[in-house]
């Protein structure tokens, strides 16, 4: 497997607070990787580090060879960056806003053929401010693309959306990575991290403390002799809610 991303030995600071402390690892072309921790592990910085948003104190960054610290400018020809919901002009249409992102990205794309990506055609000339909850997220992702670019970084992209929103988007993401796109997300949902992700990385403190595919994780806890305080249903509530309402597109 080709390596895309690598970080070595990462640090981060902030006055006497240490972030990120020397942490290390490799993405490789292709793959969805999960940066995974509890609040204030240090991957949100981490990721806003390697989209170029935040300044790093110490260690290396390579992406797709060029160095975070020589090549920034052509690094950020070539990510994708999802932004929050707070990060749109709420007045304009969808296609506005892609002509408007086309301008700074100085490049040009078709909107409807962006937005069919994301299904949202039929809401090309609805005010972004009109969308729900997960079309504003679909219309987010379908913003990363605008340059096509060889990696997206995705930042908790399914928070708060309902259980037919959230395995929608998961589909969109697969689809994404099914392109070729290699996929950045963080997450605090265990079961996305287990469905979406290749490998994933998590962390506590600033530190990595394991690294692998999420099937191995689970395969090791169980080797080492973890049950479960009660037998585990072959199915959950979210399972229910989507047998019972349908998995379909909807104007979620």
């Amino acid at each position: 497997m080709n390596t895309i991303i690598t970080v070595k030995d990462l640090v981060k600071d902030y006055g006497s607070f240490k972030a990120v402390k020397g942490i290390s690892f490799d993405v490789y072309e292709g793959e969805i990787f999960g940066l995974l921790g509890p609040n204030g592990a240090g991957k949100s910085t981490t990721l806003e580090i390697m989209e170029t948003l935040r300044d790093k104190t110490s260690g290396e960054i390579i992406i797709c060879g060029m160095s975070l610290d020589k090549e920034p400018d052509n690094i950020k020809k070539i990510i994708g960056v999802q932004l929050q919901t707070s990060g749109y002009y709420p007045g304009l249409t969808l296609i506005e806003l892609i002509h408007l992102f086309c301008g700074l990205y100085n490049t040009g794309v078709d909107p409807m053929a962006l937005l069919k990506i994301v299904n949202l055609t039929e809401k090309a000339k609805n005010k972004y401010k009109e969308l729900s909850g997960g079309q504003k997220q679909r219309f987010s992702i379908a913003t990363t693309l605008i340059n096509k670019p060889k990696i997206i970084f995705l930042d908790e992209p399914t928070t708060g959306l309902d259980p037919q929103a959230r395995r929608n988007l998961w589909d969109l993401i697969r689809n994404i990575r099914g392109q070729g796109t290699t996929v950045i997300i963080t997450t605090h949902y265990m079961d996305e991290a287990e469905q979406l992700c290749d490998r994933i990385a998590i962390l506590d403190e600033g530190k990595i403390i394991s690294l692998d595919s999420p099937d191995k994780m689970i395969d090791d806890l169980v080797s080492s002799g973890f049950e479960r305080a009660k037998q585990v249903k072959s199915a959950n509530l979210e399972d229910v809610f989507i047998h019972l309402t349908g998995k379909e597109m909807r104007d979620d």
